[in-house]
């Protein structure tokens, strides 16, 4: 399912997909102030990970976002394959309950709540944790070349979680069939990132 120049990277020998909601807020670009109704939003990724030249990067199936002019600046100039959506994110008594609901093809959903039941821990090396989510780049592919983002973020101030999920198509609309054992997962309540243009990977 991946393009031959982006060998899946594995833990233990074993490949790992994400699902990720989250909520996105204070979008800008360096040096201007947030947009008006451009700035937050919810969104939800389908990932997974992979190496090239030891640097250690996501891949993702889908982004879903509920802002269509985000949509269309992401699959415009970071040749990812965003998709729009009806979504909903609101915390009740310290629970965050996420919606999403794809409004074109292939349709996918999410629809569940989740919280975190630790404080946060900083994951050492060495960790599935820390192999998940200290990552420094995206990749992408377009016109037949592969493109890297390079990313900035303190490490992930992670806790650890407990979900109950009612509806989840959104790995199954990539054509990924999710094992039946229990999900990993985990939460993080802030992370400030910056992101750098697409440049072109030299094979």
């Amino acid at each position: 399912m991946l393009p031959p120049e982006l060998p899946p990277d594995t833990f233990d020998g074993m490949a790992w997909v994400g699902v990720v909601p989250f909520w996105m807020s204070g979008i800008r670009r360096r040096g201007l102030p947030p947009i008006p109704g451009l700035s937050s939003f919810p969104e939800l990724n389908v990932r997974t990970y992979v190496t090239i030249g030891e640097r250690p990067g996501v891949y993702f199936f889908s982004l879903d976002a509920s802002n269509w002019p985000a949509v269309w600046a992401a699959r415009r100039f970071f040749h990812l394959p965003y998709f729009h959506a009806q979504m909903k994110s609101e915390s009740v008594a310290g629970a965050i309950h996420y919606q999403a609901s794809r409004t074109g093809v292939p349709f996918a959903a999410f629809r569940g709540k989740f919280q975190p039941t630790s404080g946060v821990r900083l994951r050492a090396p060495a960790t599935l944790e820390h192999w998940l989510t200290e990552r420094y780049c995206l990749y992408t592919t377009f016109a037949g070349d592969i493109y890297r983002g390079d990313i900035h973020h303190q490490p992930w101030p992670l806790q650890d979680a407990e979900a109950e999920i009612e509806v989840n198509t959104m790995a199954a609309a990539a054509g990924i069939a999710l094992p039946n054992s229990p999900p990993v997962l985990h939460f993080a309540r802030k992370l400030e990132v910056a992101i750098w243009p697409l440049s072109r990977v030299q094979l």
